[in-house]
């Protein structure tokens, strides 16, 4: 559990610097951007990698241009207004009735949930149900 924890610490740190070099970048290519709407010079910091940056400004749609501004950790909710979540519920292989009620109540509690019987299947393969079916949580 120690190893898991140390692990999931590891990988937190190097996504919030990775956030950190792309929100730079972003910052970077929205001066671009902007100097060159309004025609106005190149900032002396960014003379060096204009030529790269203006390349990758003119290889941009509107949609890909704000992909930077969102950040990495959070994307779970990026499409939350598109679409309703679908969770699917789940209990153990062998549910006792206490187990059963505390399934039907969160049911109650997720409004676009789907509640199944587990039987025996195993879950990995409830997992892979769940991502081709385009179920967003799994409980």
């Amino acid at each position: 559990m120690l190893r898991r924890t140390a692990r999931l610490r590891r990988e937190f740190v190097y996504r919030k610097s990775l956030e950190g070099k792309e929100r730079e970048l972003y910052e970077k290519k929205r001066t671009i951007r902007q100097c060159l709407e309004d025609g106005k010079a190149i900032p002396t910091e960014l003379r060096k990698e204009e030529a790269r940056l203006r390349e990758e400004v003119h290889a941009e749609d509107a949609k890909t241009a704000s992909y930077g501004a969102r950040g990495v950790i959070d994307d779970e909710y990026a499409k939350a207004a598109e679409r309703e979540p679908r969770v699917l519920l789940t209990t153990s292989r062998d549910p006792s009735s206490r187990l059963q009620q505390f399934a039907k109540e969160l049911k109650l509690l997720f409004p676009t949930s789907q509640r199944i019987n587990r039987g025996s299947q195993i879950l990995p393969d409830l997992v892979d149900l769940c991502r081709n079916g385009g179920v967003t949580g799994f409980v």
